[in-house]
């Protein structure tokens, strides 16, 4: 008696494994062809939306003076892992520096351009504070100087010396050089680093952190670390594998920055992949001062504000770390979520493991979870799905598409507020910090309690208001 078969019925089990696999790697690839990661252009960047906390002038973050005017360089600091261009490995695609790891941390300035043509300083400012702009502002680098290398990023072990210039530790002491001498003319004595997500070129960290650091109205000093993605779609995984290889250099910038520089606090802003080499380099560092306790690896590496957006991290890795001591190393540190990022939603059904960027579900957060969010202080889980535009696009650069979440970025660096003291709110029954409908009125608030000249600076406008009305 015959028996009819389906086509797929002699395949072994491994056949349909295989074929799920590449269904799902697929489907990865055509949503984080998507992904707000890279931009629109590999080398240029349109000016972020203005965040809600400076519109009509109650917070304004600039002085009235051109700060390029008076800083000892022009541009954006930055350090990279990367390889650089040379005359044997120039490509057109690749204008300073390869998308290959480089086993080194370089420093240098990215000097940069707003605008399609140059614009003086009056016009940047105005228009960067415009609150519904019509017109695009591309930003892009127009050239770098490169300082040198850090010389503790060095294996004597196996490297050749040979090759490398005379003087290893140049770029280093240059680094801190700069950064001492912005620091002077600064309010506060903070250090601002950026480290970017997948799929982008050397020059997308430089554009992300000058903006950052516009709207931070340039104090401090900013620093863009440039780890060695690659600019494709299907380099996805040779990312994730270099992210855990680049955690060491960044570890060793920060070693470098707290042991050299007079930094008082060193901040760090992680987005998408790009969290997965900030997580490891606090785990690096929590394991190599095991031996210390949380106020001396304070003082010894002054890791101050620690942000996560997007992280594309699996939780329970990252609760590991967390019972490893991982805690002790940043002042505070903030996880921001979703529950409309795309990227995620999709990396979390390929892994099969919930991502720490993403919104949990309904009865998903266990008990103990909850209760550990509640009891520390040194750690936040802030809901952005109901920030203001935090759905623009695939929902995964929210940080700088969504003026409410900026706004909350940009201020937790300047000043440090927790959660609850800078207008977000929690129930009794959730732990995770959300943003209500008047939460730009309640940061106001806040700002104004931290910082009374700019109580006094939202009343004056006020008033002045009031008083040209007819």
């Amino acid at each position: 008696m015959a028996i009819n078969r389906s086509w797929n019925d002699n395949l072994p089990v491994s056949a349909f494994r295989v074929s799920a696999r590449v269904v799902k790697s697929a489907s990865l690839l055509l949503v984080l062809a998507l992904s707000a990661c890279a931009s629109d252009s590999l080398y240029k960047l349109n000016l972020m939306p203005a965040p809600d906390i400076y519109d009509e002038g109650s917070v304004n973050p600039f002085t009235d003076k051109h700060p390029m005017e008076s800083m000892p360089y022009r541009g954006v600091l930055y350090a990279t892992d990367r390889a650089p261009v040379t005359e044997n490995t120039k490509d057109s695609k690749e204008l300073h520096y390869q998308n290959k790891r480089g086993h080194l941390i370089r420093t240098g300035i990215a000097h940069m351009q707003l605008g399609e043509e140059k614009m003086t300083w009056e016009e940047a400012r105005r228009i960067s504070l415009l609150k519904n702009r019509t017109d695009k502002y591309p930003m892009q680098v127009t050239r770098i100087e490169e300082l040198g290398l850090v010389d503790t990023s060095v294996s004597r072990a196996f490297m050749d010396l040979a090759d490398l210039p005379e003087d290893l530790g140049r770029g280093g002491r240059e680094l801190v050089r700069l950064v001492n001498k912005k620091l002077a003319m600064s309010k506060h004595k903070h250090v601002y680093i950026y480290v970017h997500g997948y799929k982008v070129n050397f020059d997308n960290p430089m554009l992300v952190s000058v903006e950052l650091w516009h709207f931070l109205g340039y104090e401090g000093a900013f620093i863009a670390y440039a780890w060695p993605s690659t600019p494709k779609l299907t380099a996805y995984a040779k990312d994730i594998e270099t992210a855990a290889y680049s955690a060491r250099y960044l570890r060793k910038l920060i070693e470098y920055l707290a042991a050299n520089s007079d930094a008082s606090r060193i901040h760090i802003v992680g987005y998408s992949a790009g969290t997965r080499v900030v997580i490891n380099t606090l785990s690096q560092l929590a394991l190599q001062n095991s031996h210390l306790n949380r106020a001396r690896i304070a003082r010894k590496l002054r890791v101050g504000q620690v942000i996560l957006v997007g992280s594309d991290f699996d939780r329970s890795t990252f609760a590991g770390f967390i019972e490893d001591g991982m805690l002790k190393v940043p002042e505070h540190l903030s996880i921001y979520m979703s529950a409309n990022d795309k990227a995620l939603r999709m990396s979390r059904w390929v892994f099969d493991r919930g991502r720490l960027g993403q919104m949990f579900a309904d009865g998903e957060l266990q008990p103990g979870v909850e209760r550990f969010m509640r009891q520390r202080n040194e750690i936040s889980f802030i809901n952005v799905s109901n920030a203001e535009a935090s759905g623009t696009g695939n929902g995964h650069a929210y940080f700088r598409q969504s003026p409410w979440v900026s706004s909350d970025v940009l201020m937790t660096l300047m000043y440090g507020l927790p959660p609850g003291q800078r207008g977000l709110v929690r129930s009794d029954a959730n732990p995770i910090w959300t943003f209500p409908e008047d939460y730009i009125a309640r940061l106001r608030q806040a700002l104004g309690v931290a910082n009374p000249a700019l109580a006094v600076d939202s009343r004056q406008d006020t008033n002045s208001k009031a008083a040209d009305k007819p």
